[in-house]
C-alpha cells in the first residue's frame, strides 16, 4: 500500500515511521485474547515473541526402514515464560491421533488440540522456566521420505508439520537431536555429532546442542549416502551424496569444495564477521525441490546442480558457482541475521543473490560479472513484473501459512537489481559499511527492512524514502521512450522519458548508460533518470550516430526502446554486455508490440546464430528463439518455417568451433525439430550414442533426447523410453524417468490417467518430477489433447499450495500454462478468475503471472493472421 506523505522527511525520520508500522508490533504489549486459528497468525506470533524466550528443543525420532511406517517420537521444550495471562499455543499441523501424551512441568495433562495447535491452559504453566514433554508420531508432510533416504525441508512454516513447535522466525532456539535409523544409513544435522550407538538392526545418532537458529532452519538428513571429507582453508567440510557416476564425481568434487571455500573467505572479508556457526557440511539430494536450502551447518543441494559432467556448459558452471555462493552467503544473511517476520523474507534472498554474484566473479575464472548479473536477473524479473499479477518486493503477510506465496521472481531477481541500484546510489564503500554495521548489530538475532534502512540512511544523503516507496513497496517497472533530433547530421536533441508500464506517471529513480555507436567508436553516457524526462545535453552537437543502444551497461531496469538501425549493425559491438542488453530490449519490445514482431525477431536471431561469440549470450539468444518459435508463432507458420530454421541451426552448429557452442546449438536444434529429417537425425544420434562431431553428450543428454523423440512419437510405435531406462544405472535417475514415462505416452488414455493420478498428493511428492512431466504433458505438440486438463489444474491450486513446497504452486502453473497460445486456453483462465471473485489474491497473482505469455500470444497471433 502506497504511503501518504504530508511533507518531505529525512530518511531517519522515515525509519522511525517504518519501524512504527512494521517492527513495533513485536514489542507492544498484547492485552486482547489471541484466537486459535489455522496456521501461525501475526497476532499469535507477536504475542509469543512478547512472552517467550530461552527456547530449547530436545527431539528424539525413531525412523524405521519402511517408508510408510510411522516415526514414533519424543520431545521436550524448555522455555522462560514472562507472563501467563493466556493459554499457550504450540503449532502442530497434523491430526489429533498423532499426539500420544503431553506433560507440563512433570504433570500429564489432557490434550487440547484445536486448528493445528496444542493449547496449554495457563493454569499448567508458571512464570519463569517451564518444560513441556510430548510423545507423538512425527508428521510426514515435510519429511520427504524415500525408500532409502529422507530429509526435512521446513521453510517457511513446515517445522510444525513434523513436530510440535513455536514455528516463527523470531523465536530462535537451540536443538538437541537424537535419530534412530537403519544400521546401514548415515545422518546429518545442524549440530556436531556427539556419538553413535548401535543396537541390532538400528543405530542412534546423537547430536550436540545446535547453534541458536530459527525453526525453519532446523534440519536433518538420513539415508544411504556416501561421505567425502576434506579440509578447505583450515575448515573441515563433510559432503554427503548418492551420485554413482564416477566421471561426474571426479570432475565435480574439486570445484564443489573450492567454491565453498572461496565463498566463505569472501563473506568473512566482506562482512568482517567470521563464519558464525559450529560446523559447515552439505548434502546433495536427488531431485531436491529447490536449487539449495541454507540449513545451518547442513546445506541441502539439488544433486544435479552440483555434479556436472564433461559436457557441462559455461552457463551450468556459473550456475553451480552461484548456487553454492548463494547458500553460503545465507549463513550470514538469513541464518545469523534473520527477518523478524516472513514479509521480509526477500531480505535474506536479495543479499544471498547479491553476494553470490560478487563471489562468482572472484571464484570463477573468465567470469563476466556484469554479463552474468544481467542475464541471470533481468529476464526472470521482467517475466513477473510485466504481468497483471506483478507483486511488490515487500508484501504484507497476515499468516505464515501463506508465506510460501511470497516467493518468486521478484524476490530472487528484481530485488538484486534494486539492491545494486542502491549500492550505486550510495557508493560501494558506503554501502558496504552500512551492511557491516547491520550484520554486526543484529548478529544471532532478527531484523526488519526498516532496521536496515535506518542504518543505511546514515551513510547517504539520498532520499531513501522516495526510493524505497517506488522500488520496494510498489510493483511494476518503467517504460522508456526517447526523442532524438538531428540538424546538419549532428544531434540537436536527445531526451529520454519514463512512465509506468501501467500508464501511471510514476518515476523510478535509477542510473544507467546509453551508448552512441559510431563506425570507429562507442561513446557511453551515464543517465541519472530521477525525473520523468531527462535530456542528454552532452550528446548535443555530436555527429549523428549509426544507432543508439539504451541501457548499454545492463544496469537499468524497465522496458527500454530500441533503435531500428541497430538490427543490421549490432554485431559490431564488441562488449557482450551491450549485445545481451540489446537482446533483452528486443524481446521485451516484441512482447509489448513495440516496433518488432515475433517473426522479425526470430529472423534476426536466425541470422545471428553464427555471429554471437559469447557463450552466455548464445544461451540467452537460443532460449528466446525457442520461446518465440513455440509460444508466439502459430502452428501453421511453424510448419512453414521449421525446415529452414532447422537447417540454419544445424549449419551454425557445424560452423561453431567451441564444444559448448556446439552443444547449445544442438540443444536448440533438438528443441525446435519437427521435420522427419530432423527427427531421424536425432534418432540416429540417440540410437548409436554418437553425437555430432565436436558435441559432448552424456547420459543425461541422451535421456533428454529420448524424451524429445518420445514427445514427437518417433519412431512410431518405438519403446524409446523403455530402452533408455535400460541404459541408466543410477537408481534415482531411473525412478525419475519411470515416473515421467506415462506423461509422454503416445496413448491419450495413459496421459489422462497420469494427470488424474496427480490429484492424489502422494503422487505429487516428487515436485521436480511433476513439474518436468507436466511440461511434456502440456507441450505445444500435445496442446490439442491436453487443454482439457487446464480447468482442473486451476481447481487443484489451493490444495497444492497447502500440501506443496514454496515454489510448487508457481512451478505447477508455469509447467501447465507456459506454452499455450489459443483463445480457448485463455478463456479457461479468465472464466476461472471470474467465477472465483474471492479467490486467494496471492494465488490469483501467480495465475496471472503464469498466464501472461498465453494472453500475449493470443494478441500477437491475432495480428499474425
Amino acid at each position: 500500500m502506497k504511503k501518504t506523505v504530508i511533507a518531505p522527511l529525512k530518511a531517519g525520520v522515515l525509519s522511525c515511521i517504518l519501524l512504527a508500522s512494521f517492527s513495533c508490533q513485536h514489542i507492544v504489549t498484547q492485552t486482547s485474547s489471541i484466537d486459535v486459528e489455522t496456521g501461525v497468525s501475526s497476532s499469535l506470533a507477536t504475542h509469543r515473541r512478547q512472552v517467550l524466550d530461552q527456547l530449547k528443543y530436545d527431539l528424539s525420532l525413531n525412523i524405521p526402514e519402511q517408508r510408510e511406517a510411522p516415526i514414533e517420537s519424543n520431545e521436550s521444550i524448555t522455555f522462560n515464560l514472562l507472563e501467563k495471562q493466556q493459554p499457550l499455543q504450540i503449532d502442530f499441523k497434523e491430526q489429533r491421533d498423532h499426539l500420544k501424551q503431553v506433560k507440563v512441568n512433570g504433570k500429564i495433562i489432557p490434550i487440547t488440540f484445536e486448528k493445528e495447535h496444542i493449547v496449554i491452559d495457563q493454569k499448567h504453566l508458571k512464570e519463569g522456566q517451564n518444560k513441556i514433554e510430548i510423545s507423538f508420531t512425527a508428521g510426514d508432510l515435510s519429511l520427504n521420505r524415500n525408500d532409502d533416504y529422507l530429509y526435512t525441508l521446513l521453510v517457511p512454516d513446515r517445522a510444525r508439520t513434523v513436530f510440535p513447535v513455536f514455528d516463527q522466525p523470531d523465536l530462535k532456539a537451540t536443538f538437541k537431536l537424537s535419530l534412530t535409523i537403519p544400521k546401514n544409513w548415515k545422518a546429518l544435522a545442524n549440530a556436531q555429532l556427539q556419538d553413535i550407538v548401535a543396537r541390532g538392526d538400528q543405530k542412534t545418532y546423537r547430536f550436540q546442542e545446535s547453534d541458536t537458529i530459527s525453526t525453519y532452519l532446523f534440519s536433518f538428513v538420513a539415508g544411504d549416502f556416501d561421505l567425502v571429507t576434506r579440509k578447505v582453508n583450515g575448515r573441515l567440510m563433510n559432503f554427503y551424496h548418492r551420485e554413482t557416476d564416477s566421471s561426474k564425481i571426479n570432475l565435480s568434487l574439486d570445484p564443489i569444495f573450492k567454491i565453498h571455500g572461496d565463498a566463505l573467505a569472501f563473506m568473512e572479508d566482506y562482512t568482517q564477521v567470521p563464519y558464525p556457526f559450529q560446523k559447515f557440511d552439505f548434502v546433495a539430494i536427488p531431485d531436491f525441490q529447490y536449487g539449495g536450502m541454507e540449513h545451518v551447518g547442513a546445506i541441502d543441494y539439488k544433486a544435479s546442480s552440483l555434479f556436472l559432467d564433461e559436457g557441462a556448459t559455461k552457463d551450468q558452471k556459473v550456475s553451480r558457482s552461484n548456487l553454492i555462493a548463494h547458500e553460503t552467503a545465507h549463513m550470514w544473511f538469513g541464518d545469523m541475521v534473520t527477518m523478524r517476520w516472513f514479509n521480509d523474507v526477500w531480505m535474506k534472498e536479495v543479499f544471498a543473490n547479491f553476494m553470490a554474484d560478487k563471489i562468482t566473479q572472484v571464484s570463477l575464472e573468465d567470469s563476466n560479472y556484469d554479463l552474468k548479473f544481467l542475464i541471470d536477473h533481468f529476464p526472470a524479473a521482467y517475466a513477473v513484473d510485466r504481468t497483471a499479477g506483478a507483486n511488490p518486493i515487500r508484501q504484507p503477510l497476515d499468516n505464515l501459512q501463506d508465506a510460501g506465496t511470497l516467493y518468486g521472481g521478484i524476490i530472487y531477481h528484481k530485488a538484486p537489481v534494486v539492491m545494486r541500484q542502491l549500492e550505486r546510489l550510495m557508493g560501494e564503500e558506503a554501502f558496504k559499511k552500512g551492511i557491516r554495521e547491520y550484520i554486526q548489530k543484529y548478529a544471532n538475532s532478527n531484523a526488519s527492512w526498516p532496521d536496515l534502512i535506518e542504518i543505511l540512511d546514515r551513510y547517504t544523503p539520498a532520499d531513501l524514502q522516495k526510493w524505497n516507496e517506488i522500488w520496494v513497496d510498489e510493483p511494476g517497472r518503467p517504460q522508456f521512450s526517447f526523442v532524438m533530433d538531428a540538424l546538419n547530421n549532428k544531434i540537436s536533441e536527445l531526451t529520454l522519458f519514463q512512465k509506468g508500464e501501467d500508464g501511471s506517471e510514476r518515476v523510478w529513480p535509477q542510473l544507467f548508460e546509453v551508448a552512441i555507436v559510431y563506425p570507429d567508436r562507442v561513446v557511453e553516457f551515464t543517465v541519472n533518470m530521477d525525473k520523468s524526462s531527462v535530456s542528454l545535453d552532452k550528446a548535443v552537437g555530436m555527429q549523428e550516430p549509426l544507432f543508439i543502444l539504451f541501457n548499454s551497461s545492463g544496469q537499468g531496469y524497465g522496458q527500454f526502446p530500441f533503435d531500428a538501425k541497430m538490427l543490421t549493425k549490432l554485431y559490431m559491438l564488441k562488449d557482450p554486455v551491450m549485445r545481451a542488453s540489446a537482446y533483452i530490449n528486443l524481446y521485451e519490445s516484441m512482447l509489448n508490440e513495440k516496433d518488432i514482431t515475433p517473426a522479425q525477431l526470430l529472423s534476426f536471431y536466425r541470422s545471428g546464430l553464427s555471429k554471437e561469440q559469447e557463450e552466455l549470450n548464445l544461451k540467452l539468444m537460443t532460449s528466446q528463439l525457442g520461446d518465440i518459435y513455440w509460444n508466439f508463432t502459430s502452428p501453421a507458420t511453424r510448419q512453414q518455417i521449421v525446415p529452414g530454421l532447422e537447417q540454419d541451426i544445424w549449419q551454425a552448429m557445424q560452423n561453431a568451433t567451441a564444444p559448448n557452442y556446439k552443444k547449445l546449438l544442438f540443444k536448440a536444434y533438438q528443441n525446435i525439430s519437427q521435420t522427419e529429417q530432423a527427427k531421424e537425425r536425432l534418432y540416429q544420434v540417440w540410437q548409436q550414442q554418437q553425437a555430432p562431431q565436436g558435441v559432448k553428450l552424456t547420459e543425461d543428454d541422451y535421456t533428454s533426447l529420448a524424451l524429445a523423440l518420445a514427445l514427437r512419437e518417433y519412431p512410431q510405435g518405438n519403446s524409446i523410453l523403455q530402452d533408455q531406462l535400460k541404459r541408466i544405472t543410477n537408481p534415482d535417475r531411473r525412478k525419475r524417468l519411470e515416473f515421467m514415462i506415462p506423461a509422454l505416452s503416445a496413448d491419450e488414455q495413459v496421459r489422462d490417467a497420469f494427470f488424474a493420478s496427480l490429484k492424489d498428493p502422494k503422487n505429487r511428492e516428487k515436485e521436480a518430477w511433476v513439474a518436468s512431466a507436466l511440461a511434456y504433458l502440456h507441450h505445444p505438440l500435445r496442446a490439442n489433447t491436453s487443454e482439457k486438463y487446464l480447468k482442473e489444474s486451476l481447481e487443484l491450486l489451493e490444495e497444492i499450495q497447502l500440501t506443496g513446497d514454496i515454489f510448487f504452486p508457481a512451478n505447477w502453473l508455469n509447467s501447465t500454462f507456459g506454452a499455450y497460445q489459443t483463445p480457448a486456453a485463455a478463456t479457461v483462465v479468465r472464466s476461472f478468475l471470474q467465477q472465483n471473485p474471492d479467490y486467494n489474491q496471492k494465488l490469483k497473482a501467480k495465475i496471472l503471472q503464469a498466464s501472461d505469455n498465453l494472453f500475449r500470444a493470443e494478441q500477437l497471433l491475432q495480428k499474425e493472421q
